[in-house]
């Protein structure tokens, strides 16, 4: 009960949030959440409310699972501050630039690669890897 304590502000935002099938629980001292996250704003806010609780993950006392919504065929919009987001080959940002979308613009999941890269398609047929940082469920 002491982690759920310490991590009281970060559970609260969960459910503020709306975290779907949220679940919590307590083992050999790890603090373990999981659940859905609406967007992927959400899910930065709960992980950027982590590192505020505990800076840099340093205690190795949570375990904290969110994914965010969004199944295959799915509308997303370009969630970057102002820029173009690049579409790459491959997953990851030393591979080639083979499109943009627009800031705002709309596009469609193609998968979930991980965490951090989703493939994507853009109205004009561009397809490939996008950073899921930039990319929420319209």
């Amino acid at each position: 009960m002491a982690l759920q304590t310490k991590y009281a502000e970060l559970l609260q935002a969960a459910n503020t949030l709306g975290v779907a099938g949220l679940a919590v629980a307590e083992k050999d001292n790890t603090l373990h959440i999981s659940g859905t996250a609406k967007s992927t704003a959400d899910y930065d806010n709960l992980w950027a409310l982590y590192n505020k609780i505990d800076p840099n993950m340093a205690s190795g006392d949570l375990m904290m699972n969110i994914d965010v919504k969004a199944e295959a065929g799915a509308r997303l919009k370009v969630t970057t501050d102002s820029t173009n987001l690049n579409i790459r080959s491959q997953p990851s940002t030393e591979a080639s630039v083979v499109g943009k979308a627009a800031h705002n613009e709309i596009v469609t999941l193609v998968e979930k690669t991980d965490d951090s890269w989703w493939k994507i398609r853009t109205t004009n047929g561009e397809e490939g890897y996008a950073y899921a940082q930039y990319l929420s469920p319209e």
